[in-house]
C-alpha cells in the first residue's frame, strides 16, 4: 500500500473513531497556506478538535506522537487560528494526536499540544 492510501485510510479510521464518540466531523485536509489539519470536530457544540493523525507499520523508530515537530504543531495552529476566525468560534478548543498501527489499532492523545 502506497504512502498517500495508507494516510486516506487512517483519516478514516480517526474519522470513525471521533464519529463514534459523538463528534461531527466539520473538515477533512482542511488547508491553510503551507498546513494541513487532517481532521476537524465538534463535540457536544461546545468543543473544537483538530486532529492529526499519524499512521506507522513499526514503532523501531519512536512513537507516532512524537513525529508531530514544534514547526508542524505552529503551523497546524496558525491553521487552526485561520479556521476559528473563519467561524467566529468563541468556545473551547483542542489539539489531538491519533496514532494509527498498521493493524488499525488507534492511540489517541487528547489535549496533545
Amino acid at each position: 500500500m502506497d504512502r498517500k492510501t495508507k494516510g486516506i485510510q487512517g483519516e478514516e479510521i480517526a474519522k470513525q473513531h471521533y464519529e463514534k464518540n459523538g463528534c461531527e466531523i466539520l473538515e477533512s485536509n482542511y488547508r491553510y497556506k503551507r498546513a494541513e489539519i487532517d481532521l476537524i470536530a465538534l463535540l457536544n457544540e461546545e468543543l473544537l478538535i483538530f486532529i492529526e493523525v499519524k499512521n506507522r507499520s513499526r514503532k523501531d523508530f519512536g512513537d507516532p506522537e512524537s513525529f508531530v515537530s514544534d514547526a508542524q504543531q505552529e503551523r497546524i495552529k496558525e491553521a487552526a487560528e485561520d479556521y476559528i476566525f473563519a467561524i467566529n468560534w468563541k468556545k473551547d478548543v483542542r489539539f489531538d494526536i491519533v496514532c494509527v498501527e498498521s493493524n488499525d489499532v488507534i492511540e489517541v492523545f487528547e489535549d496533545a499540544f
